[in-house]
């Protein structure tokens, strides 16, 4: 670390380490405490190992990671609400923290106790807290609720409570832990705000969050962690970047172990059985099957039909649903005037669209049918909802909301 002067809203790690025990049943922990550790019956797990970095005053940081990666125990340990294994790290200035969503309030007090005691917990005397009040109320927009147990408030409101009553007073350190991912956008756009003034003030902030159009607009870093270890840091959009390349190596890496899992998914199946829908395959432009796809790359359905009965006239088509099951694109080879060569009992034929997945980043599913050209009501051959699914991750295209990508340009004249 350096050896410059240590000033207020800084932040500093040196080789920050957290190990827990992990214990096959809880009686093996009271045998190694009885045995005075002669006894092991533990495994060791780091969260966190030999993570180094500083932080300057009004320097906002993201932290990003996959779910287990190490991130929400490095704020713990900063917080103080943990205690770290090895390493040092140093905090200067009054934190203000927002880690799991309610720690520290209690379900049977009221909104307006648990705001007090939180306020004394940060060191306010109770008549500066009753002061606070007001303000809390008035930002959090739960004045009829405040009298209210906390047990009766959602998830939303208590996030609302949380963060107002975390951000009453602006501290030299924010330390925001995914908190703002529940609650209505209105209410984010709002804290967002707030976080946005902070900043320019000279508040010290370190955000987690899997949003990285937050992450780009509120800081000015980006820490990677991966298992436990910092991976990567810089600027927040590089840092982002390579994260999302990460993320898409490993997705195409098991993709096709993902795509074999038929239990993973609920099938619905009907038709008269004149075609048999044999087999369904989702390749790259490679050629490799694969389940995951960056937004814009190429992809090809392939469905493998075996004919049962003579047909002369048939339709195969493809429906693209979303995670809720809202139908996003759909289209048959009638619809793109493909000509169906007549088929006898006993062929097999395979039918190919290549789609460029000009799509959100989500997860979704395809259904796949036979049917008689005139549409699958006067004669289904065969259909099958969820004959597999798919995800698509952000690429290297503009940043977008919804589930098309759409070719769009934008201007402005001055009038």
């Amino acid at each position: 670390m350096s050896g410059a002067e240590f000033g207020s809203g800084e932040i500093r790690a040196d080789n920050l380490g957290k190990r827990y025990k992990r214990y096959p049943a809880p009686r093996y922990r009271a045998l190694e405490w009885l045995t005075f550790g002669a006894v092991r019956r533990h495994q060791e797990l780091w969260a966190l190992r030999q993570v180094s970095f500083e932080v300057g005053r009004g320097e906002a940081v993201g932290i990003v990671g996959q779910n287990g990666a190490g991130k929400s125990t490095l704020l713990k340990l900063i917080v103080g609400t943990s205690q770290a294994t090895e390493g040092s790290f140093s905090v200067n200035g009054r934190v203000s923290a927002l880690l799991e969503l309610g720690m520290g309030f209690h379900p049977d007090f009221t909104g307006r106790q648990n705001a007090v005691m939180a306020l004394q917990l940060m060191g306010m005397e109770e008549s500066a807290a009753e002061a606070c009040l007001p303000e809390i109320a008035s930002f959090s927009e739960l004045d009829g609720f405040l009298e209210q147990p906390l047990r009766t408030y959602s998830s939303g409101m208590q996030m609302r409570l949380g963060f107002s009553v975390a951000t009453t007073r602006r501290p030299d350190i924010l330390i925001v832990d995914e908190a703002l991912s529940v609650g209505d956008a209105y209410f984010q756009h709002k804290c967002i705000g707030r976080i946005r003034r902070f900043k320019e003030s000279g508040t010290t902030m370190l955000f987690v969050s899997h949003d990285p159009a937050a992450v780009k607009t509120l800081c000015d870093r980006a820490l990677l962690l991966d298992q436990g270890l910092l991976i990567r840091e810089g600027p927040a959009e590089a840092v982002l970047d390579y994260y999302n390349a990460m993320i898409a190596r490993r997705e195409k890496e098991a993709s096709i172990e993902q795509l074999a899992s038929a239990e993973a998914r609920v099938q619905t199946r009907s038709g008269d059985g004149k075609v048999r829908i044999a087999a369904v395959r989702l390749s790259d432009a490679d050629g490799a099957e694969s389940a995951s796809f960056t937004t814009s790359e190429p992809g090809v359905f392939e469905v493998d039909l075996e004919f049962e009965q003579d047909l002369a006239e048939y339709t195969v088509g493809i429906l693209i649903r979303d995670r809720l099951g809202n139908e996003v694109f759909g289209a048959n080879t009638t619809y793109l005037d493909v000509p169906m060569p007549p088929a006898a009992a006993g062929d097999r034929m395979t039918a190919q669209f290549e789609v460029d997945f000009e799509l959100g980043h989500g997860h979704y599913s395809l259904t796949v049918a036979v049917h008689a050209p005139t549409g699958h009501v006067s004669e289904n051959h065969d259909w099958i909802d969820n004959a597999l699914s798919f995800q698509v991750i952000p690429g290297d295209t503009y940043r977008f909301a919804g589930v098309a990508h759409l070719p769009v340009k934008a201007r402005i004249d001055k009038r």
